[in-house]
């Protein structure tokens, strides 16, 4: 499977933030995406597909009185302006990512042109709506909010046995969430669960999203999703959801924890030269405890009486890395001087690369 296209990837959901407004969610496009290029950072700008018609039955349709159904009936779209929307979002260097709630709305991602599709946390063991999105053979998101582990297990065996990419992301559905309520740890488990697959976060905290963002990174998530909305004074922004100027803080709690973090976890870093400079300064050389003649072995049971170890270690020398049983001596040594790697019938005499590198360390 080919999971390119989860690296370090940002997914700004937009849900129906949008209000039915096409003009509104075009601003949405905009100020996000200003942020994205601003901050060089790969992103997904995410809406919410429903066909309303079939999604909501129809003696609920005009159910005021039932919140999700209320908003989902406010802030109905028709698909040309999704599709403007979907425009507007790869015109803007962004992936256009969306979550379908049924059927008919997998057959829109795919007509509108979208790259990525999501799987809500209510819907993860929706095996209708799962198997249509597995027909598109288009990447796969899952939340995994309220799920058991068999739940995640299915989802996750349907997708790999289709060699279909799939991030799985740690989910807490509750909106907004106290940091407490975070269980990062659970990265850990699904990274450990399901090793070919790639792990993210998608939270909803209110109190300190780049904390969360610094320490699920350092414990190996690679998708990173929140809410988004802009405050333009008509419509409240929910307490889950992050602004253009927040997700700028976002964006560089990342970079700050990449920067902090370094390194692949899967190999040893390679210390900088200064780094090597500094401790070489710390290491103890090797001095003559007495004069030392030409032709004497350094014989492991007397070599205390011959050699003592002491800072600074200086050009040339031998330190206490070096310093092995059995070395013959081919020059004199006088007391209380450095024992250098010219002195000695050793094979680190012979190594040039390491010769050269003992005689640019020390003082």
């Amino acid at each position: 499977m080919d999971n390119k296209i989860f690296e370090d990837l940002f997914i700004l959901e937009m849900a129906n933030n949008h209000w039915g407004s096409l003009d509104r969610g075009l601003k949405i496009i905009k100020e996000f995406s200003t942020i994205v290029r601003f901050n060089n950072t790969r992103a997904a700008i995410k809406m919410q597909f429903r066909d309303v018609d079939t999604f909501i039955h129809k003696d609920f349709a005009n159910s005021g009185d039932i919140r999700y159904i209320k908003k989902t009936m406010d802030t109905r779209m028709d698909a040309g302006h999704y599709a403007a929307m979907v425009d507007a979002i790869k015109k803007s260097g962004c992936i256009a990512m969306s979550t379908p709630f049924d059927e008919a709305s997998v057959d829109l991602c795919v007509n509108v042109g979208i790259e990525l599709i999501k799987i809500a946390s209510s819907d993860i063991n929706d095996w209708f709506l799962i198997e249509k999105i597995g027909k598109t053979k288009k990447p796969v998101v899952i939340s995994t909010g309220g799920s058991s582990v068999k739940d995640i297990d299915d989802v996750v065996k349907f997708f790999n046995s289709r060699n279909i990419p799939l991030a799985v992301l740690h989910c807490v559905s509750l909106y907004p969430s106290e940091d407490r309520d975070l269980e990062l740890n659970q990265i850990d488990f699904l990274k450990n669960r399901y090793p070919d697959n790639v792990i993210g976060l998608s939270s909803h905290e209110y109190t300190d999203w780049s904390s969360s963002t610094m320490i699920a990174y350092a414990k190996g998530a690679s998708v990173f999703e929140r809410h988004v909305d802009i405050d333009d004074g008509v419509y409240k922004v929910s307490p889950y959801c992050s602004k253009p100027e927040q997700v700028d803080v976002w964006f560089k709690s990342h970079a700050k924890a990449v920067e902090m973090c370094g390194a692949s976890g899967n190999h040893k870093r390679m210390p900088p030269e200064a780094e090597i400079k500094y401790l070489d300064a710390l290491v103890r050389g090797v001095y003559a405890k007495r004069d030392l003649l030409k032709g004497e072995v350094l014989n492991h049971d007397t070599i205390e009486q011959d050699v003592y170890l002491a800072i600074p270690l200086q050009k040339g020398q031998l330190s206490c890395r070096e310093l092995i049983s059995g070395e013959v001596l081919l020059k004199d040594c006088k007391k209380d001087s450095p024992l250098t790697i010219e002195m000695i019938d050793s094979p680190y005499a012979k190594n040039e690369n390491l010769k050269k590198r003992i005689y640019e360390r020390g003082l």
